[in-house]
């Protein structure tokens, strides 16, 4: 038995088949009739979706927790643009090492709510009262900051390079919970920036 194969100049070359190939049988037995109804019945390409559904959320998890890491040690390249560069790092670093008066709104905002319960109309007023003189000493503390940083910038970076923004910024940090500020402090009270 001869096999004939073209070649680009159409001449014919035969080859002798070889007890290598040629087959005999199909190599494995027949499936059953069982096993063929259970094939058709499995999904083809779901569980391969599946699976990959599942590494493409543990790997999404991952990146997540190291972003989440990231920004909280205050690394550049992890912070929303609003934090990121030399002279928001020195920002954060000043309001951290001082003790704002913002800081402590918040408990004292829970310290009215819990006094507004009692039944006595004085300690209602007087709670309220007390809440919005602090609320004043703490917008007339986020101002005075603001100047002292928009000063500092000034001293460190130039006259002129200072960005828009810094005082806001500021602000904001210095009204919130230092446990809640993110990125974390990265210095301690009292452990101003040079």
């Amino acid at each position: 038995m001869a096999i004939n194969f073209r070649k680009s100049t159409d001449s014919v070359v035969e080859v002798e088949p070889t007890p290598e190939t040629v087959e005999i049988g199909k190599g494995r037995p027949t499936p059953t009739r069982r096993e063929k109804e259970e094939a058709r019945k499995r999904p083809l390409v779901s569980n391969d979706r599946a699976e990959a559904r599942r590494q493409s959320k543990a790997a999404l998890a991952v990146e997540r927790e190291k972003q989440r890491i990231g920004m909280a040690a205050g690394i550049d390249k992890y912070l929303p643009v609003r934090d990121r560069g030399p002279q928001r790092k020195y920002v954060r670093d000043y309001v951290d090492a001082r003790t704002s008066v913002g800081e402590f709104l918040i408990p004292i905002m829970l310290v009215v709510l819990i006094a507004t319960v009692v039944p006595s109309p004085e300690v209602q007023v007087g709670s309220f009262a007390l809440l919005w003189l602090f609320f004043a000493v703490a917008v007339i503390d986020c101002f005075v900051l603001g100047f002292v940083v928009r000063k500092k910038l000034r001293a460190k970076f130039g006259e002129d390079n200072v960005e828009t923004g810094v005082r806001w910024y500021a602000a904001m940090r210095a009204l919130q919970l230092r446990l809640m500020r993110l990125p974390k402090p990265q210095v301690k009270r009292r452990q101003y920036p040079s």
